[in-house]
């Protein structure tokens, strides 16, 4: 191909792996993403008014379980009462009044519109990053979400449909992050890596998540609401640079790379030669493959409980538990950190195992998936029945958000093994239906908790979701697949010493 680079080496790229700095690069880029997309949650407290809205009597409507976490009017009958830990007070200081008169449920449309963006643009730039460049999609997805970061006080100052609009554009950048890096994975991490690559890029969604909390809370404390956009989308900029200059869409444009890594990259994918065309998604037979539909039922399922702890837990331990909000905010972020080492040091396990011949990758796969369903569901099933003990309460949250992590390396990477060649198409497909939890899981909350937010409410509300978990379980321990699907070269040549690598569960690979 025109565009790749003179076979040779690079002194950076004998002193750093270039693989490890486009997952390090990835990581960070995903924590952007994700980060930008939670931080406005923080600010409305400080952006709205809530003495205005709550003499307009909009104190006590139910809006949207966003809406609900930021009243402070509501008041119900608790059945099954705990007292606030240690017998501290629970008496939260009171919330200075932000400019904007918004209602409750205009409050949860400004924090869910991100996700029409969202739903709409993740297939269309899969096909972008497939066939052009995947690297100048998951720019594109920074920036723009960069760019609206900063333009939100201006809009938001305009109208409220200008931070509306702003939310979208975000969420079409966000809907482009996962495909972007699905393809970059595919075409960067050898087989025997892919777990712990997939694992440290992917972390960052968790890592930007709570680290975007924490910033998000002391700037809109010190300097106000409006410092929250200025300072995260500021400091995002750097990425950017660094982005354009030190990554490529694969290792034959790389010049910062050595001779030695190109030849093992490339030789373990086969593709020392690139294709000029990419083929076109076989549809029929993506609809039709079993494996593709287990990752698609493990990942709507597993989003399920993944918005149970990352949104609806934090809600439980102010209502139920009354803990005060400081402490909800450090407690909430803290799992998430030992979640990162967790989910790292799983997927280099994983990996080397693999490449000992010791498991396949169908195993592995589905090793972490039962990690991050059964544990997670046991922890949901303990918090049914251990009351107001509250710190127990939170070390056991602790252990499900932690085991949460192993997802990484199960089925939300899956898609590169079946088809590496669609693997955006495929996370785009799985990653779409498991949008949809974000939006059921807060109005099917609010539905059981309305009126009703004790310990009885929310067992019902753990029950579902622990039928979900072991619905992914299952699907994925039965169906699911390590192996590269005959359709994944579908358009493309036959290669007539190409193996079909479908093999049995218990069937052992060879070494590399």
């Amino acid at each position: 191909m025109t565009d790749e680079v003179p076979a040779k080496g690079s002194i950076l790229g004998k002193l750093v792996p270039a693989r490890y700095v486009l997952a390090l690069l990835g990581s960070i880029g995903m924590a952007i993403v994700y980060g930008l997309k939670v931080n406005l949650s923080v600010a409305m407290v400080a952006m709205v008014n809530h003495t205005a809205i709550k003499a307009h009597g909009d104190g006590g409507g139910h809006g949207g379980h966003g809406s609900v976490i930021l009243s402070n009017a509501s008041q119900v009958s608790l059945v099954e009462e705990c007292n606030p830990p240690g017998g501290a007070s629970n008496v939260t200081a009171k919330v200075e009044d932000g400019p904007f008169d918004w209602s409750e449920p205009l409050q949860g449309t400004l924090l869910s519109c991100y996700f029409w963006g969202y739903l709409v643009s993740q297939i269309p730039l899969a096909h972008v990053a497939e066939n052009f460049s995947a690297k100048w999609v998951m720019l594109f997805s920074v920036a723009i979400n960069v760019v609206c970061t900063l333009l939100t006080p201006v809009f938001t100052e305009l109208h409220y449909g200008g931070l509306i609009l702003m939310r979208v554009l975000e969420g079409v950048g966000g809907g482009a992050s996962f495909p972007a890096m699905h393809v970059m994975i595919a075409s960067w991490a050898p087989p025997t890596e892919r777990m712990v690559m997939s694992t440290i890029i992917y972390v960052g969604t968790s890592a930007g998540t709570a680290l975007s909390i924490l910033l998000a809370g002391v700037c809109s404390a010190q300097w106000g609401w409006e410092s929250v956009f200025y300072v995260m989308g500021t400091l995002s900029c750097i990425w950017m640079l660094l982005w354009v200059i030190l990554v490529q869409d694969n290792p034959n444009k790389q010049r910062f790379i050595s001779l030695e890594e190109r030849q093992m990259i490339t030789s373990s994918l086969g593709t020392e030669q690139k294709t000029e065309h990419h083929p076109a998604v076989p549809w029929g037979k993506v609809f039709t493959s079993v494996p593709f539909w287990a990752i698609l039922i493990a990942h709507t399922c597993s989003n399920f409980g993944w918005y149970m702890f990352l949104i609806e837990i934090p809600f439980y331990m102010k209502q139920v538990l009354k803990f005060n909000v400081a402490s909800n905010a450090a407690l909430s972020a803290l799992p998430y950190f030992p979640m990162i080492i967790f989910s790292i040091c799983l997927g280099k396990l994983l990996d080397s195992l693999q490449a000992k011949g010791k498991i396949t990758t169908t195993f592995a796969r589905k090793t972490a998936t039962s990690i991050c369903t059964l544990i997670p569901g046991v922890c949901l099933l303990v918090l049914c029945y251990i009351g107001c003990r509250h710190y127990e309460a939170v070390s056991v949250m602790s252990v499900g958000i932690v085991a949460m992590g192993s997802m990484f390396s199960g089925f939300l990477s899956n898609h590169i093994d079946i088809a590496p060649n669609f693997a955006g198409t495929l996370v785009a497909l799985t990653n779409t239906a498991a949008t949809l939890p974000g939006i059921v899981v807060p109005l099917f909350v609010g539905f059981v908790t309305k009126g009703n937010q004790n310990i009885g409410a929310w067992r019902i509300i753990f029950g579902v979701t622990i039928v979900l978990f072991a619905l992914e379980f299952l699907v994925f321990v039965f169906l699911g697949s390590g192996s590269e699907q005959p359709w994944n070269k579908a358009g493309t040549p036959k290669d007539p010493e190409a193996k079909d690598e479908k093999t049995p569960l218990k069937e052992l690979p060879t070494k590399p």
